[in-house]
């Protein structure tokens, strides 16, 4: 059995969802799909899922909504009729949502009805059965998995039979509609594979498989064609956005592959995501980096010598909503990378004085305007001598690096470096390292 995922791109208009079809009964062993919410058509479009928040942030603050709320009717049912779909099951379900959007439902039901109105549609064109992921899908306070969900999917499913399944969601142990955070669908994909013990996962996208570096910033980056779980994770952290790192946990449990391929053009390979492979032939699997950083350094005489120090500081960060990606120490000082989006700008500039303050630091600096760049790959311990020699080549393109971290894992090395050196540094890497 292959459990098949396709995002938002692929199923934007009829003639995409015509194309997923065509995959779909290509193969028999494709008997379950999970499907995102429309996505966008072309540049100038908007996302359906974007334009159902605009309906709930209007209703929220009691202006009218239905105008915007015909566009979302009018995208479905033109995709229906186009595909030869009765429109009947999919006006009510859409009146439905209307309602309860003027009801004031919570923004996850209504970011979700996407999801669901897209299952709804597809299973009527593709005449599979329809289950909603409300009804099988337990999410925890968390947003971990309730471990009883694999249970249950896998008692819904009927081997001899075929399934549609909405991504994006599942709910609460309460019964209330609960979403995954944005990109949601490639968890949900992950979660009915490992239910079903799935022979393969084949995540649908808009790209021929997961790049060894951004094509945006390198245009003739290459496929990779084989890439661990660990190596997505790592590449993921950083920037990456081809699959969902949290969607790897599920399968990894139960060592199911995936396969990332294109819609557009199923022709093409892919990358297989493995348990593990064999990193003889390519140590390395890719570079990327992650812009919007903050540096956040301090320093006191004697620092550690001072019981619980560290964590009393983390704490108050934690209390701020600050919680660093990357963190390094000396006898006497501490330094911190973290998202700068993770604190709202007033806070920001005054995170510094308010640990000052509080811990009667010598200095404590917050800036901004950094870039964590990152080297990943199953055979990088191995090559941390051809590594090392990078520094060379960064610096001969003027590239100042703030800050490096090896070691701390063993398929990964970070440099940070400046916000407006970001790209040059990602071409530095690729071509001394990849290419």
């Amino acid at each position: 059995m292959i459990v098949c995922k396709f995002g938002g791109t692929s199923l934007c208009d009829a003639s995409q969802i015509k194309k997923v079809s065509s995959i779909l009964n290509s193969d028999s062993r494709r008997s379950i799909v999970i499907v995102s919410a429309p996505g966008k058509r072309d540049k100038t479009d908007t996302k359906v899922t974007d334009m159902l928040y605009n309906c709930h942030s209007l209703a929220q603050r009691a202006i009218p909504f239905l105008k915007q709320f015909d566009e979302i009717t009018f995208r479905f049912t033109s995709i229906a009729k186009e595909l030869g779909v009765h429109t009947d099951k999919i006006e009510e379900a859409l009146n439905d949502i209307a309602f309860h959007i003027e009801q004031g439902v919570t923004a996850d039901y209504v970011a979700s009805r996407g999801e669901f109105l897209n299952a709804l549609l597809i299973s009527e064109f593709l005449g599979w059965e329809l289950l909603d992921a409300a009804q099988l899908i337990v999410i925890n306070e968390d947003g971990s998995i309730d471990e009883n969900t694999y249970h249950t999917i896998a008692m819904a499913i009927d081997p001899d039979k075929k399934y549609v399944f909405p991504g994006f969601y599942g709910s609460t142990k309460e019964g209330e509609i609960k979403t995954f955070s944005r990109g949601g669908s490639d968890i949900t994909g992950s979660i009915v594979a490992r239910s079903v013990g799935a022979e393969l996962y084949e995540n649908w996208t808009d790209v021929s498989g997961i790049f060894m570096a951004d094509p945006r910033i390198i245009s003739d980056a290459k496929v990779i064609d084989s890439i661990s779980y660990r190596e997505v994770r790592e590449l993921a952290a950083v920037g990456f956005n081809v699959f969902h790192e949290e969607a790897i946990a599920p399968v990894r449990q139960a060592s199911i592959p995936i396969r990332v391929k294109n819609t557009n053009r199923p022709e093409d390979q892919g990358t297989v995501i493995v348990p593990s492979r064999d990193a003889s032939q390519n140590p390395l699997a890719g570079v990327t980096v992650k812009t919007g950083y903050c540096r956040l350094s301090v320093e006191k005489l004697m620092l550690f010598k001072q019981n619980g120090i560290r964590e009393r500081l983390e704490n108050t960060l934690h209390t701020m909503g600050v919680f660093p990606e990357l963190s390094a120490f000396n006898i006497d000082s501490i330094i911190w990378f973290f998202p700068s989006s993770q604190v709202a700008n007033g806070l920001l500039e005054s995170i510094a004085s308010l640990l000052n303050k509080e811990f009667a630091l010598d200095d404590a600096v917050c800036e901004t305007g950094f870039a964590l760049a990152a080297v990943v790959g199953e055979g990088f311990g191995k090559n941390i001598k051809k590594i090392s020699h990078v520094y060379t080549a960064l610096q001969q393109h003027s590239i100042h690096v703030v800050f490096s971290s090896f070691g701390i894992s063993k398929t990964a090395g970070i440099f940070v470096v400046s916000e407006s050196q970001a790209h040059d540094t990602v071409k530095v890497l690729y071509e001394d390292l990849l290419r």
